[in-house]
């Protein structure tokens, strides 16, 4: 069994887009618009935020930026995305620099550059937004726009560890996953079980399905807290029943060697095919060892039930 960690870039947007309408104070019109567009009416969005964005309003040039990056309500133009996010980044809009950050981290519409993601993750993360201080910590651990020789990997870990403590301790899920990751394997930081229990399990109470699975792996294996297979069972089900491919690897584990649930090879046969559908070589594995030690009809019963699990997205399986 094997545990992963999430990298940062995912539901960005989104987290913008409920940013700005969280924000206090905002003027009638803008407000109208970010309503709108939260409705779902994008046209009308389109045309409430446009006249704002052009007299220089920073929220509503950002969230055009949206608009135009999603191609809502407007045709999908990476360009004016672009060009609306720089004037709000340059005006200091903390949400237009992250996206920025990800347009130069991704290539979307202009050349990969990890140095200028760097950049425009760096000024929002300054200014406390936790998406950039996970993004940058992301950033400074995989070695992309920083130097990554051995002489520098301790040095950029830590600046990793630093930024997501930063967005951790705001409760961004994504941070308190990743810090977990760097405590559990002694990234940046002291190898600390209990550390990363504790990170694991706060954004796994934010169901985040990939610290779910952490921390299914961490009572699995008795890292930081007492070996508990039914903890670990519960956890990985979460996760598993959420789509999450290592999770419905480990969770066929359990079924197949009776840890924590009693064993039953077709259960087991079913989370490893559904785990390798999704391109899990280690389910694929599991799987074909699996169809060795069974029958026929429980082969044929096992792949019955992967197919009505597919069919109502992995519930209640």
């Amino acid at each position: 069994m094997k545990q992963v960690r999430k990298k940062f870039l995912g539901g960005l947007l989104a987290a913008m887009l409920a940013a700005m309408l969280a924000s206090a104070a905002l003027a009638g019109d803008l407000q109208k618009g970010l309503d709108a567009y939260n409705a779902g009416n994008y046209g009308i969005a389109f045309t409430e935020l446009a006249p704002l964005a052009k007299a220089g309003n920073a929220t509503a040039q950002t969230a055009l930026g949206v608009i135009y990056e999603t191609g809502r309500g407007v045709a999908h133009d990476y360009t004016k995305a672009i060009k609306w996010y720089r004037q709000a980044a340059d005006a200091g809009d903390a949400k237009a620099q992250t996206a920025l950050g990800v347009i130069y981290e991704t290539g979307r519409g202009v050349d990969q550059d990890y140095t200028k993601a760097i950049k425009w993750y760096r000024q929002a993360a300054d200014a406390g937004d936790a998406k950039a201080q996970t993004a940058l910590g992301v950033m400074y651990e995989t070695g992309r726009g920083v130097p990554q020789n051995n002489e520098e990997a301790e040095s950029r870990y830590k600046l990793a560890v630093k930024a997501y403590r930063l967005a951790a301790e705001t409760s961004d899920a994504d941070a308190q996953n990743n810090l977990g990751w760097m405590y559990e394997n002694g990234r940046g930081v002291v190898k600390n079980y209990e550390e990363a229990m504790k990170w694991y399990h706060l954004a796994a109470k934010a169901e985040h399905v990939v610290a779910q699975s952490n921390l299914g792996w961490m009572y699995d294996r008795g890292r930081g807290v007492d070996q508990n297979y039914e903890e670990a069972v519960k956890w990985y089900r979460l996760a598993a029943e959420a789509g999450h491919a290592t999770a419905q690897n480990n969770l066929g584990y359990m079924y197949y060697y009776g840890l924590g649930i009693p064993r039953n090879k077709v259960f087991s046969y079913m989370w490893y095919s559904l785990a390798a559908d999704q391109g899990s070589e280690t389910a694929k594995e599991n799987h074909n060892v699996a169809a060795k030690r069974m029958t026929p009809e429980q082969i044929a019963e096992a792949e019955k039930m992967a197919k009505e699990c597919r069919a109502q997205n992995y519930e209640g399986c």
